[in-house]
């Protein structure tokens, strides 16, 4: 690993979405109007397409590293704790999802070691994981953007996100049983 490692593209559009994490928070939890709402829509926003642009550019031109692998996913989390956590100021629902996304990402890191110590690893994420990030972010847009859901929307939303983050956990379950030689069903 060398120090042009830290500066690839790729891991400065990473270093960007770290840095407009107290942006969103900030413009979300001062938000009164629609328009302040809508900017910190945007920024929500601009943080999820620098990060598929970073991981196009990583494989595009061959500019993935050790240090972008452990950034990005590090980038992706705590964006969407931000995310979670300022959600359940306005509505308590968003518990649920918090604490889902919780246990499934402590497990999936505790599993990372486990293999890690095996010299195995996981190559990437699948794709029940890719659809509830997806989802994930599409309902926590919408609750970004309309701040006056009703509970019975928002209940929705958050169905609805919680089904795919147990999807997918249910399926990296299966693929670390898998991994550590384990007899799946």
């Amino acid at each position: 690993m060398n120090a042009r490692d830290w500066f690839t593209i790729p891991n400065i559009l990473s270093y960007f979405r770290l840095i407009l994490i107290p942006f969103f928070v900030i413009a979300y939890m001062s938000a009164e109007s629609q328009s302040e709402f809508v900017y910190a829509t945007g920024v929500l926003i601009l943080s999820g397409l620098t990060d598929a642009v970073d991981g196009f550019i990583a494989r595009r031109f061959n500019q993935g590293t050790k240090i972008g692998q452990l950034l990005d996913p590090v980038a992706d989390k705590l964006t969407q704790v931000a995310v979670v956590a300022v959600l359940m100021l306005r509505w308590p629902a968003f518990i649920f999802v918090f604490i889902l996304f919780l246990v499934k990402e402590t497990y999936m890191f505790v599993e990372n070691i486990r293999l890690y110590k095996k010299q195995k690893t996981l190559d990437g994420s699948i794709w029940p994981g890719k659809i509830a990030t997806i989802v994930f972010y599409f309902t926590m847009f919408i609750a970004v953007f309309f701040p006056t859901l009703s509970e019975g929307i928002v209940i929705l939303l958050v169905g609805v996100a919680s089904i795919f983050q147990i999807s997918a956990f249910y399926h990296y379950s299966k693929l670390f049983r898998h991994l550590q030689g384990k007899e799946v069903k």
